[in-house]
């Protein structure tokens, strides 16, 4: 989570997915989708992008998660 503030609207929930210290994907709740960086990457972003269930899923993290985590 990036808190820029306490306000939910203000924080980003980002989810990264590294393989030998290469970041090969992420979701970035700004955008709402998944970006792949490499070719495989790539690959799982378009498919998971097309998956309602999988976004909405991640979208959720950001106030289950950060929420829970603004104090820390």
């Amino acid at each position: 989570c990036v808190f820029n503030s306490t306000e939910l609207k203000d924080i980003q929930f980002i989810r990264s997915i590294y393989y030998n210290k290469l970041e090969i994907i992420r979701f970035t709740s700004s955008l709402g989708r998944f970006v792949g960086y490499t070719e495989y990457g790539v690959m799982n972003a378009e498919r998971w992008n097309k998956d309602t269930s999988i976004i909405g899923a991640m979208a959720a993290q950001r106030e289950g998660y950060c929420m829970n985590n603004i104090g820390i």
